[in-house]
């Protein structure tokens, strides 16, 4: 917008005031050579006098010209528009815990709150949606809303880096008295709610039930039996009732591990989505595994060989969770590498791109078939039943040691060949 002011019509004694004081700086200029011209010329000071004031006559009676002044003031930017002007969009979608954002209708991300940030890391303002989430599903559901204004639900089933569920909502949103559809700033709300926990409390709900049933079958019917026994023929015989009663407490502590290693096995799923944050000396935790089982290795005739090496050997983690991986990979490698004499317990940087810390457990016993590698992380997997049995296995630990090895973001690769014992390489970040 362009403003312009001039002079008006105005007495000419005020126009001859206006002028001199417009030229104030001017005359004093002039005022000041005067001066200079009597003080340190030959010019008298009447002369002198009498010429300033011709000069400010002559500024006094001489017009000035018209002075237009053009002022541009730039159009105020439109505001964004809201749902309300008490609760702007923004704000709201701040105050949720939930991941939440708000896309237009080109699908460019407007804005986002801390909980969509931290988990779409990709996320930036101004950017289209479909370049941050690629997840077909999610588009999908953000195109059929564009198109019809109607709100969508969507389940988002993610693998990596950890198995993650997600409902999703996105839902236009629409202003009081204007259609959403022909709206040119249109807007629509995008919420995420984790089902992770759910998911996994139904699945190890079932995965108990399944594994448990048919882990606790055998024992159970072998106690059955044997009270069955005491009860009625061996109710008198001392000897028998010794016996029975030793093998009563082996099946007995038989159920008690199996059940320590699914809560165990529990515990570590439920919280395999969220990352570790201690600080922890694999040195240490190394040598405390290998003094721990000092006297397994002794009873089967087995050295542990422990080697180190010098420099950095501290990682983000779990200590306890840590401590378990290696002692049950200790542990397997005691019991089933026995008749190699020797097991090799070492930590090293790691020779794998994106890990720094490497811990290798190698025994020398009979090793395994290759066929059976790839499922020796499965629950329950046994390659011989009553061979695990006899060791007091459950059939979990290796199970247990991946889902740990996951939750701390590391890879874990068995290899063994029959006759050339089996090496494990736990890779760390």
């Amino acid at each position: 917008m362009d403003e312009t002011s001039s002079n008006h019509s105005v007495p000419p004694l005020t126009a001859a005031v206006t002028r001199i004081v417009a030229q104030a700086s001017l005359l004093a200029g002039v005022a000041g050579v005067f001066i200079a011209l009597t003080l340190f010329g030959d010019l008298a000071i009447v002369p002198a006098i009498l010429g300033f004031l011709a000069i400010v006559a002559a500024v006094a009676v001489i017009p000035l010209g018209v002075v237009t002044v053009t002022q541009t003031v730039p159009e105020a930017a439109p505001a964004l528009p809201s749902v309300s002007e008490d609760i702007p969009v923004f704000a709201f979608a701040d105050a949720l815990t939930d991941p939440c954002m708000v896309l237009d209708r080109r699908m460019v991300l407007l804005h986002a709150n801390d909980a969509a940030r931290r988990q779409f890391t990709t996320l930036a303002d101004g950017r289209p949606i479909t370049l941050s989430i690629r997840n077909p599903e999610l588009l999908n559901a953000i195109d059929t809303v564009n198109r019809t204004g109607a709100a969508a639900i969507v389940e988002l089933h993610e693998t990596l880096p950890s198995e993650t569920w997600d409902r999703v909502v996105v839902a236009p949103l629409a202003r009081p008295g204007i259609d959403w559809a022909s709206d040119e700033n249109r807007q629509w709300i995008v919420t995420v709610q984790s089902l992770t926990e759910l998911k996994r409390v139904e699945a190890l709900r079932s995965d108990f039930i399944a594994n448990a049933s048919h882990e606790l079958r055998t024992p159970l019917a072998s106690l059955l039996g044997f009270i069955d026994t005491l009860l009625g023929p061996a109710a008198k015989d001392a000897v028998a009732r010794e016996k029975f009663l030793g093998i009563m407490r082996g099946q007995a502590e038989r159920m008690s591990k199996l059940i320590d290693d699914l809560l165990s096995l529990s515990r570590i799923e439920m919280h395999q989505h969220v990352r570790p944050t201690g600080s922890i000396d694999l040195a240490g935790l190394l040598r405390e595994v290998r003094e721990g089982l000092s006297m397994q290795a002794k009873a089967s005739e087995l050295d542990v060989q422990l080697s180190l090496f010098e420099g950095p050997t501290t990682t983000t983690g779990d200590r306890g969770q840590l401590y378990e991986v290696f002692e049950n990979l200790l542990d397997n490698a005691i019991k089933y590498g026995a008749g190699g004499k020797t097991v090799e317990l070492s930590l090293a940087p790691s020779s794998r791109p994106g890990f720094q810390h490497q811990v290798t457990i190698i025994d020398h016993g009979p090793g395994v078939e290759p066929e059976h590698v790839p499922r020796l992380t499965e629950r329950f997997y046994r390659i011989d039943a009553d061979i695990t049995r006899k060791k007091k296995g459950t059939g979990l630990g290796l199970a247990i040691v991946k889902h740990i090895v996951n939750r701390h973001r590391g890879q874990l690769t068995i290899r063994s060949k029959p006759g050339e014992g089996m090496r494990v390489d736990v890779f760390l970040p």
